[in-house]
């Protein structure tokens, strides 16, 4: 099969290579899926460029996590009408060394998901880490609605489908953008769009929620926030935060969180309880049949392109998911 793979660390055009690998088969539990198309985040990126904790898992990597396809394969002991059907998947290269970013994925039957008819394979690329971890912060303290949530971010990524899931669970959603990422927040479904470069975030927040607070915070930079937490929250509010760029090691005003009883959860995908990410996957497609939603996709790229999707991700700035077609 065509694929990309690395054998070492580094940046994306010293180190991808695009040729061809062993086609994977089903093993007991798996199903294998032809793949249509794989989205690039900024997660496979760093794991590429070994960022951080990184490190190799094996002597060959093909990269990426999430994408779309059809299922031509199954093994051992799994139910015979897998086969044909439109997936998506989520944790392709997690724990284990062969990812998306090749013609051909074999992996357990637990990480795909049927797709719907009416959504197309790069839309569906885009569901697996941006959208979870939204569905996984928004809900992270329960239901939400007649709730008032603050998605800070919402025009990333994850950010955009916090406000879509949070506004079709029925709660009344805040967030922050600018620029052209504040209309893709309001298309999303964001009653009030703040601009974090100009505004002041307090008063607006204050005055949005008659002085009470949001109820629940989807955060994209809690080290970088944290300070305006304990002034914008109600009581006993919560904040689910799946990243912090602004500060990695923030302090932590624990007292002014604790008079108000705000509760915090840190929410990394691959580490949710799996019963969380079995109802994510369950909601998520019930949320895709309910009407058509607003998936953005940046690209897509070409297989052998998968440098330059790669680039697309670290140079910070797209709107939405970027996407390789295989």
């Amino acid at each position: 099969m065509r694929a990309v793979w690395y054998q070492r660390t580094g940046p994306a055009a010293d180190v991808l290579v695009c040729g061809e690998q062993p086609t994977p088969r089903a093993g007991p539990g798996e199903v294998r899926v032809r793949l249509a198309a794989s989205g690039v985040n900024p997660a496979d990126c760093n794991r590429r460029a070994g960022a951080g904790n990184h490190v190799m898992e094996a002597p060959l990597i093909i990269p990426n996590s999430d994408g779309a396809g059809v299922v031509d394969e199954i093994g051992e002991g799994v139910a015979a009408d897998w086969l044909g059907r439109r997936v998506w998947l989520y944790n392709g290269q997690r724990g284990r060394a062969l990812g998306t970013a090749a013609e051909w994925i074999a992996l357990d039957v637990g990480l795909v998901t049927v797709l719907p008819d009416e959504v197309s394979f790069t839309a569906g690329a885009c569901l697996g880490i941006p959208c979870m971890t939204a569905y996984c912060t928004v809900f992270a303290g329960g239901p939400v609605s007649g709730k008032t949530v603050l998605v800070t971010g919402g025009g990333g990524a994850v950010g955009n489908y916090a406000i879509q899931l949070a506004a079709w669970a029925g709660a009344r959603v805040i967030t922050t953008a600018a620029g052209d990422k504040a209309d893709d927040a309001r298309r999303a479904g964001a009653e009030v769009v703040l601009d974090h470069r100009t505004e002041d975030l307090r008063g607006r927040i204050a005055a949005e929620t008659s002085g009470k607070g949001v109820d629940h915070v989807v955060e994209v930079d809690f080290g970088g926030n944290l300070s305006l937490l304990p002034d914008i929250v109600a009581n006993n509010g919560a904040v689910a935060a799946y990243a912090s760029r602004g500060d990695t090691h923030p302090r932590f005003p624990f007292y002014q969180l604790m008079r108000k009883n705000i509760g915090i959860r840190l929410i990394l995908l691959n580490n949710c309880d799996p019963a969380m990410r079995r109802r994510a996957q369950a909601e998520i497609t019930r949320w895709l049949r309910g009407s058509p939603r607003y998936h953005r996709v940046v690209g897509p790229f070409g297989l052998a392109d998968t440098v330059a999707a790669h680039r697309a991700v670290e140079a910070g700035g797209k709107r939405g998911t970027v996407v390789v077609v295989i």
